[in-house]
Parts: structure tokens; sequence; C-alpha cells
């Protein structure tokens, strides 16, 4: 009875604020069919600039209680419906950034809501257990349910956990355990090990390394900054590891136009690559796993040929080193698949693929040889959440029924054709246009005009990000149209045409 009324009280909370807009077009060049479950409201609507006032006032309060310089604005997320995210001023601006790329299906999707509104998913949002201890009975189904449908090839193991740091940091922590028992010939750890391992010293505790690449974020734990090099303020005063940092092909745009040089530029950075596993290996600090994006995203939306990844995967399997695909942000279906490293066409599979944002919780699939052989050495209290699990698995459902997938390569490649002409039309503005199914960036002259363009596009009734030095990113939801895109590449000509 008590789960009945708390239901209910949740189901009624939502649904006051979800009442469906009757669609209009505004904007948009074509206009869109709309279906019963669509409850995407038409079209941005500004009353204030972006902070408001009442961000303002709030953010004041905040910031009496801790650091809150990065926050942008404030928002009214019972407000916020499909591609639109309203703030606390009533502002409503359709949104391309989703929360740095974390939300599968817009804002407040009726499917999840309906997920809510099941009396048998309650005790999952309410009792949130230590699962590697007391998983609830319908743990290992929900997993097959969700997450194990879209294991990548290859690996039938996964390892949940919180956020993508805690999963990348975990993944290395996998990635050390295995490589150490291939040397010790899977024996026992000896005493000596067992001793010196307490004191932080070897060879209880080894000096391995793992590979990265100049521009890869992979997290801000310590592992994961030790392996992170996309902007300063991220690293600076903390202390690191003496880890391998082999350069990532700086390619030129259009990849198509370009693949000669471009070609060049990655047999480059895998020779440097190789010769640091190398070089590394001798100094007694020996390379156990190589990590890398599909797309460098915080460090610039940085693409390379599919090529290169297959010859990285050779380069790994070489030298005995653990391959990790980190999709904690291309991962979800942005890039046109399911997974964005699908698009290389590996035929071995990396050892360990991470993920996190789009998939609501962070984890690992691994291959089996990366299996602990005894508990506890990949744990922690919550090692996931159930409920995010029975979220996923939702979102799976609609991304095959209304087949998002495909749709994100359609709305994508609108997009891009959209950047391509508008950069044709702007070059002192937008340059290097590139990107992967909605997964799209493009450069500004500098690190202000970036801002300034971000800000613009922010008051205007648009929500975009930045990465790296001087660029701007796209992170729509997997429910943006070519609709929504058109309706963008509209606003935006606007502001840039107007831009002094």
């Amino acid at each position: 009875m008590a789960s009945t009324l708390l239901t209910r009280q949740i189901v009624n909370t939502l649904q006051q604020h979800l009442k469906i807009v009757l669609p209009r077009t505004r904007y948009s060049s074509q206009a869109a069919a709309k279906s019963k479950d669509d409850i995407d409201y038409s079209g941005p609507l500004m009353k204030t600039e972006v902070p408001g006032p009442r961000s303002r006032e709030l953010l004041k309060e905040l910031n009496t209680i801790q650091n809150a310089d990065a926050v942008h604005f404030f928002c009214k997320y019972e407000e916020s419906r499909g591609n639109y995210l309203v703030d606390v001023d009533g502002n409503r601006l359709l949104d391309l950034y989703t929360q740095i790329s974390s939300i599968p299906l817009g804002y407040n999707h009726p499917a999840l809501v309906k997920v809510l509104q099941d009396p048998q998913n309650l005790s999952a949002f309410v009792n949130r257990p230590a699962l590697g201890i007391l998983p609830p009975e319908n743990f290992p189904g929900n997993l097959t349910e969700s997450l194990l449908t879209v294991a990548p090839k290859g690996l039938k193991q996964v390892q949940t956990m919180a956020c993508g740091s805690c999963a990348n940091e975990n993944s290395f922590k996998a990635i050390f355990i295995w490589y150490r028992n291939k040397e010790r010939g899977h024996c026992e750890a000896s005493k000596e090990e067992l001793e010196t391992c307490m004191i932080n010293q070897a060879p209880g505790c080894p000096e391995f390394s793992i590979l990265s690449y100049m521009g890869g974020f992979h997290g801000r734990t310590m592992g994961c900054l030790a392996a992170t090099h996309s902007k300063p303020i991220h690293k600076l005063d903390i202390p690191s590891f003496d880890w391998p940092i082999a350069p990532f092909p700086r390619m030129q745009y259009p990849l198509e136009d370009f693949v000669r040089e471009n070609k060049v530029e990655e047999a480059r950075c895998l020779e440097e690559t190789e010769d640091l596993i190398v070089k590394y290996r001798k100094k007694g600090k020996p390379v156990a796993g190589i990590i890398i994006e599909p797309i460098q995203a915080e460090g610039g939306d940085n693409h390379a040929s599919d090529d290169f990844f297959r010859k990285l995967r050779d380069i790994a399997r070489k030298h005995g080193c653990a391959f990790m695909v980190d999709e904690v942000q291309t991962g979800g279906g942005s890039t046109g698949k399911f997974w964005a490293h699908e698009h290389w066409g590996l035929q071995d599979p990396a050892e360990i693929v991470s993920f996190s944002k789009k998939m609501l919780s962070g984890g690992y699939f691994y291959k089996d040889e990366l299996r602990p052989n005894v508990p506890y050495r990949i744990f922690n209290t919550w090692l996931g959440d159930p409920s995010k699990n029975i979220l996923l698995a939702e979102v799976l459902n609609v991304i095959r029924t209304e087949d998002l997938l495909a749709n994100a390569a359609h709305a994508g490649k609108v997009l891009l054709d959209g950047l391509l002409e508008l950069q044709d039309r702007y070059p002192h503005l937008i340059s290097r246009a590139r990107g992967r199914g909605t997964f799209c960036a493009f450069d500004c002259p500098n690190d202000a005009a970036r801002n300034q363009l971000i800000t613009k596009s922010r008051n205007q009734g648009v929500v975009i990000g930045g990465c790296g030095d001087k660029s701007i990113r796209f992170r729509p939801s997997l429910v943006f149209k070519q609709q929504h895109a058109q309706l963008f590449l509209n606003i935006f000509n606007d502001i840039l045409a107007n831009y002094k």
C-alpha cells in the first residue's frame, strides 16, 4: 500500500509538469510531424538574458556554500521536455549539449516516466544496495536485459560503476592485475609482494604504465588524470605518474580531401606510439595498456581514420598491451552506431570498453581473461546503481523501436552539411567543421570568439558547448531530428551574420 501511494505521488507530480504542447513551426524550414507520444516543445522561447535574474540570485546563494563559478544557469527540469531545457527564469532553450552528452532521449521522455509509474520498480529507486555483497534478486536479469544486449563484439563480461572516471580508474586496475598475473605465470602472489604493496613499493606495487594520447580526457581521479592531457586546469597541482604520452594525429578536414596528408600524420603518431612502448619497457615501466577515445571529445573533437585505430590495435597486440577504448562520451549511439569503435571494423576486439553518460551509469565491458579471480580486487560500495539499469533497458527499447541510430546518422548529416555551408559563408568564424553522426564540432578563430558565440547562442535560445582550445561541440540527444538541426542552423546563421 505504501509503495502504491508513493508511486502515485511521483506520477502526479510528473504529470502536473508534463502537459503536451500543441505543435507549431518556428524558425524551422520544415514542419515536423508529431506522434501522440511527442512532448517536444515547438521552439525556443526567451524571456531574459541567460543567466537571468533568478539564476544569478541562486548562483550567489550557491557560491556561499561551494565554488560554483562553472555554473552556467539554473534549470527547471520538471518543465523541460524533449530537446528543450527550461531555466529558472522561464527561458526555453534548444539543447544541443544535453548535460555534457549524457541525456539519451531528451528530457522527461514518456517511456522513462512510465518506468517510474511501475510499482515493481519502486524498490530499486528507494533502496540503493551495496551491489558487490548484497545485490537485489532481479540484478542478473536486469543486466541481461540492459547492458548485455549492447555488449561490444567479443566482450561478454561487464562491471558496473557509478561514473566514467571510476569506470576508467577500475579498468586501469583490471589491466594492471591482468598484466601482473601474466608475468607471474598466474601463480599466487609472493610474501614479498604482499608485504611491499602495503608500503607502496615494488614488487608488490610494480611500475607499470598506461599509454595515453595528448589531447585525451579520461576522468579526474588520480590514474585517469595521469592519462588526461586536454586542459592544464584539470591537472594543475595534482601529483601524477610517469606514464607515456603519444601524439594524437592532427588531422586536416574534410578527412576525405586530405587522405594522403592525414595518412602521413597518422603513420608518424603510430611510429611514436611504438617507440614509447619500447622506451618505457627499457625504463622498467612497461606499458600494460593503451587507452584511447574514438573521438577525442573534451580535448577538441579530434578525429582519426578507422585505419589508424586498426593499426593501433595491432600494435597493442604485438607488444602484449591491453587495448582499451574509452566510450564514455562517444558511446550510446550519437555517431550513428551504438559504439563509435564499431566504425573501425576490428577483427580482434579491444580488451576493455568503458562507458557512462548516455548509458546512465558507468562501467566497462571486458574480455574473459581480465576477470579478477578473487573478490574485492575491483570493488566499492555501490558498484553502480540498479535503478539506472532499469531505466537503461527502456532507453535501449526506445532506441530500437524508433530506429534512433539511423536518426542520429541522418540528423547528423543535416547538421554537418549545414555547418559546412556556414563554414563556406563565414570562414573568418568557422573552420575545420567535422563530425560523425550528431557528434559534430568546428573551430573558432580563438577562445574569446568561441566563448562569445556560445553566449550569443544561449541568449538566442540554443545551448552548445566548448571543447579543446577553441572548438564548439554538439552533443544533442538521440531524439534530435532533422527539423531540430534545421532550426539550429537558421538561428546560428543569424548569429554569425550579425557577429561583431
